[in-house]
């Protein structure tokens, strides 16, 4: 049987060696070393032989077949380094050529417009909260003091799933969820960046469009502290040089309610065509939680207070960059996105 098996050896050496091509070569190692290969039924034989003659064979075969696995191995790096020396020979490529450079993506500037929001309200202590924008009539407009029958519905006219179900109009029914999971904790300090939806279309509105929210809430907040906070706020995202004003205005969920504009950012506030000569631009609405959207949340009005404000990222960004049509960031027009 020794004899045998290195006649077998020998064969296998020549035949493994002489291999044009990797698929010849696999088949050779199953033909010797597979299941049916020619060593493995010679090695069925050993249970014929005496226990030293079988010791002694053994041993011969794990030393074959160590060395045919070997050759293999060797033989297949061998004839893939001719197979790809071959494939560039045909192909005529220079690998010593540079490569060509994919072009380097960049974040949209409303991406960049978003963060910097956050970052900004980061700064000040403000965590992020986010929120479903299918969202349940009641959050989005009950839990906000806006009832099934209150006219200030009309301003937010929004695309509705069912009767109780629909995109969400603006981020503040995060301000009620997030409430509910708090209360009675103090304090509520959130800014609440999202996708919001409604039925508008034109150069300054989209279907959907991204709000910024930020909700406070704790014992002795006024005014004051909106004032500064969103004074704060419109000096980090413009400039120091901006000056701020706050006008009397209306929103169900808030009382007093503000918006703020800020000193034109094209003309300095001396009057322009784009703040329509007055100086100012309109930047955020803003105003203290009504009393029955504390009670909705779970807290009591007689004991804490809150401010909150909601702002468009479009907007911002527009101002920020001086850009006239809002639909520019949709188009995905890459000479205009190229320049952020």
């Amino acid at each position: 049987m020794l004899v045998r098996l290195e006649q077998l050896s020998q064969k296998a050496e020549a035949a493994l060696t002489a291999a044009a091509d990797l698929e010849a070569l696999n088949e050779l190692k199953v033909k010797m070393l597979g299941r049916k290969g020619d060593i493995t039924l010679l090695l069925r034989g050993l249970k014929d032989l005496g226990a030293e003659e079988r010791a002694r064979v053994g041993k011969r075969a794990n030393e074959v077949k160590a060395q045919l696995e070997e050759l293999i191995q060797n033989r297949a790096e061998e004839l893939q380094g001719l197979q790809l020396q071959k494939r560039l020979q045909e192909e005529s490529i220079d690998v010593t050529l540079p490569g060509v450079a994919l072009p380097r993506g960049s974040k949209h500037p409303l991406t960049r417009i978003n963060e910097e929001i956050v970052q900004i309200f980061n700064g000040m202590g403000f965590a992020v909260a986010e929120g479903p924008e299918i969202e349940l009539d009641y959050y989005n407009f009950e839990a906000l003091n806006v009832p099934k029958d209150h006219s200030a519905r009309d301003m937010q006219d929004s695309f509705y799933i069912d009767e109780d179900v629909l995109l969400r109009t603006h981020t503040s029914p995060v301000q009620v969820r997030t409430m509910e999971k708090m209360a009675p904790q103090l304090p509520v300090k959130i800014v609440v960046p999202g996708k919001v939806y409604r039925k508008d279309d034109d150069a300054t509105h989209s279907p959907m469009f991204q709000q910024v929210e930020g909700l406070l809430i704790d014992r002795h907040i006024t005014f004051a502290d909106l004032k500064g906070t969103l004074m704060l706020f419109a000096q980090e995202m413009f400039g120091y040089n901006v000056r701020v004003r706050f006008r009397p205005s209306f929103f169900p969920f808030t009382e007093p309610s503000a918006e703020m504009d800020i000193s034109c950012v094209m003309c300095g506030g001396s009057g322009c065509r784009v703040c329509s000569h007055t100086g100012w631009l309109e930047i955020l609405g803003s105003g203290m939680v009504h009393p029955n959207v504390l009670r909705y949340g779970g807290y009591d009005p007689d004991h804490v207070t809150g401010f909150a404000f909601g702002m468009g990222v479009e907007r911002i960004a527009m101002l920020k960059y001086g850009i006239n049509d809002l639909r520019l960031f949709f188009d995905n027009d890459h000479r205009f996105l190229r320049q952020f």
